[in-house]
């Protein structure tokens, strides 16, 4: 049975995107369901996902990893129906990219 590994990301009214959250197996399910019950949106990509489980939680996400994380952001923020910017102006504790 292969392993199932989260990560989760916040960028909202951070100047760069960083790990708040990573886990493997029941860790993971955990980060999973608590991304669902808040209505956060969940991208399956498992290169990026690699390359995130190299990062530490807390850490910013490194300029090297900007344009295939930047493509995850363009898909939320095109879910949500918002525009880059629109994250500073919303309610910090109702934004959740």
């Amino acid at each position: 049975m292969k392993s199932l590994e989260a990560i989760a990301l916040e960028y909202g009214r951070n100047k760069t995107p960083k790990v708040t959250a990573k886990g493997q197996n029941e860790l993971a399910q955990r980060i999973l369901a608590e991304a669902q019950k808040q209505g956060v949106y969940v991208a399956q990509d498992p290169q990026l996902l690699a390359l995130l489980s190299r990062l530490d939680v807390g850490e910013e996400i490194p300029q090297d990893m900007y344009t295939a994380v930047a493509v995850i952001l363009s898909w939320v923020y095109w879910l949500k129906g918002m525009r880059p910017g629109d994250e500073k102006t919303v309610d910090p504790n109702q934004a959740s990219l």
